[in-house]
């Protein structure tokens, strides 16, 4: 954020509704399409037209605010996203119980209680957000744990796809046109290169104009899901700003 700000951008950084700054919403009432309602107001809000960028689960969110409020957004950035319910598998359920289900996806096994929220164990930060990538800087990672937030139930059932859950696009030509960017790592264990190039080959099927910046493509190797925290982030954001002016977005 302080980066695009530096290049010229004014940038606003908001929470999801009802999650860190945010006013409460009630657990029963958190879902993908409640938090797209109040991003979507906030898009409205803000000066036109703006630059959208999502990073991970709220990936899911980008497709779907694009597809509600393309009007007022110039283009999309996002950083390993995670796909529409369009595209994402479905995970393999191990096993079910009444408070809980035991699930594997890609790399990474999960146990989601169905009213509980998800809380980040250690290993799961280790082995996802962290897992093989070089840059992440050690000496922040117990003040990154911390700061981590539980994730709503429903949320988390939906980012994962449990029982086909994931937000869909429901009319795709809605996306004609828009200049997109998808950023992945080389050693981000829940985005191998296949499944965010389809993100990208689903959304040119569509008709935007979407683009892949695989970080190995240019010989940097070793990021991983966090790159806005690791030690070449000024390097990834700078590529970002190269991309917006290329396009002359700005």
């Amino acid at each position: 954020a302080h980066r695009f700000a530096e290049a010229g951008f004014r940038v606003a950084v908001p929470d999801w509704p009802g999650i860190g700054r945010s006013g409460y919403i009630a657990p029963e009432d958190f879902s993908g399409a409640a938090v797209c309602r109040g991003l979507g107001a906030l898009i409205e809000h803000l000066p036109k037209p703006l630059i959208l960028l999502t990073h991970s689960m709220s990936g899911a969110y980008g497709w779907k605010l694009l597809e509600a409020h393309g009007g007022s957004i110039a283009a999309l950035v996002g950083i390993a996203p995670g796909p529409p319910g369009n595209i994402q598998a479905e995970p393999t359920v191990i096993a079910e119980a009444d408070d809980h289900i035991d699930l594997k996806s890609l790399e990474l096994t999960f146990r989601l209680h169905r009213r509980e929220p998800f809380v980040a164990s250690p290993d799961f930060v280790d082995r996802k957000i962290i897992g093989a990538g070089r840059f992440f800087p050690e000496q922040g990672l117990d003040a990154y744990r911390r700061s981590l937030l539980p994730i709503p139930a429903g949320l988390i059932w939906e980012r994962l796809n449990v029982n086909g859950r994931q937000l869909r696009v429901d009319d795709p030509d809605r996306l004609r046109g828009k200049p997109v960017l998808v950023v992945t790592g080389t050693d981000d264990i829940d985005h191998p290169r296949d499944l965010d190039g389809g993100i990208v080959d689903w959304l040119n099927e569509a008709g935007a104009e979407a683009e892949f910046d695989y970080l190995g493509d240019r010989g940097v190797a070793g990021n991983g899901h966090m790159m806005m925290l690791e030690a070449n982030s000024d390097e990834t954001a700078a590529l970002i700003v190269a991309w917006l002016e290329g396009k002359s977005i700005g």
